[in-house]
């Protein structure tokens, strides 16, 4: 498994890292690479460009100024990087890690890195500070969610000890996205007693007044409202199975929920009164009313308003 880590030093950044105790990762056979972004637009020169009085025109005391600036931003961020590095050697000392310090705009140089060292999944923090990366979600954190080929853990501070049982909550809807969802929970190593709540969001049409001056209309609304929460039942049933039949005898409670309403405020309101240490979503649903897990609609709206960590699935 290979992961890449976003990491700026701030607060938030560290959260998600001590936040992967939780996430039923291996602590063997990964390996991790922690990249600290420099937000500069003007790199210092090449190593082997030689500036002296011999130079045939005289440099701009502002670009020499700009210059010692970005190198120390990006001197600073190649101590962070290995800062964090160090971070996550301490929680899983099995794992192969390697750090980096990238320049540039942080959101464009991630997924960069992304597409160019392949990883199984991305973790970022929730929020960040400026200077070193604005991991804030709404803008760099959203922008790599939304735009990277894999998956993507927005961290947050778990609810519980690392050692003690975790509670994960798996948004379902029958779709590719939510089995590859399904599947990602099922692979990993939680903890015994750990629990799985799976979460159908129904969105049932309403009734209309028209519907009591016509009756046949409101009898079709019924109708239409019943074959969904046969769906959703259906939809729930197979879920459990599935995660009960891949977890196999680890020792973990699995069950399942259908709550009306739109799916961005269910599985945020459900994992809160669950204590969920985390949300998993897919990246893509399907096109029914029943939920639909859309990136850039519930699945960053949930990453944006959940108090636990959420990590959308993208199926490989």
């Amino acid at each position: 498994m290979k992961i890449l880590i976003a990491y700026d030093g701030s607060e938030s950044a560290d959260t998600g890292i001590d936040g992967l105790l939780r996430a039923g990762l291996p602590s063997q056979d990964v390996e991790a690479l922690v990249v600290s972004v420099a937000e500069v637009w003007l790199p210092p020169p090449p190593r082997d460009e030689v500036i002296d009085d011999t130079f045939p025109f005289q440099i701009p005391a502002g670009v020499k100024l700009a210059r010692e600036r970005a190198a120390r931003i990006i001197s600073q961020a190649e101590v962070l990087a290995e800062r964090g590095s160090r971070r996550v050697h301490r929680i899983f000392p099995g794992w192969v890690i390697s750090h980096e310090a990238v320049s540039g705009s942080p959101a464009f140089e991630l997924l960069n890195r992304e597409r160019e060292w392949g990883p199984d999944l991305i973790i970022t923090g929730s929020h960040g500070h400026t200077a070193l990366g604005r991991f804030v979600l709404g803008s760099i954190s959203q922008k790599v969610l939304t735009e990277a080929h894999t998956s993507v853990r927005v961290a947050r501070r778990a609810t519980g000890a690392g050692a003690s049982a975790v509670r994960i909550v798996v948004g379902v809807d029958g779709s590719m996205g939510s089995d590859a969802a399904l599947r990602a929970v099922a692979a990993r190593g939680w903890t015994p007693g750990s629990e799985v709540r799976v979460v159908v969001a129904e969105d049932l049409l309403g009734a209309y007044p028209v519907s009591l001056l016509i009756p046949p209309v409101g009898e079709n609304v019924d109708e239409v409202n019943q074959a969904e929460h046969t769906q959703a039942e259906e939809i729930a049933a197979k879920a459990v199975k599935e995660l009960s039949d891949g977890l196999d005898d680890r020792r973990m409670t699995v069950s399942s929920v259908i709550e009306p309403g739109d799916p961005k405020q269910v599985l945020v309101r459900h994992a809160e009164e669950f204590g969920a240490d985390c949300i998993f979503t897919g990246a893509t649903g399907t096109s029914s009313r029943i939920e639909r897990f859309v990136l850039g609609s519930v699945s960053a709206a949930v990453a944006a308003r959940a108090h636990c960590s959420v990590e959308v699935v993208r199926a490989l």
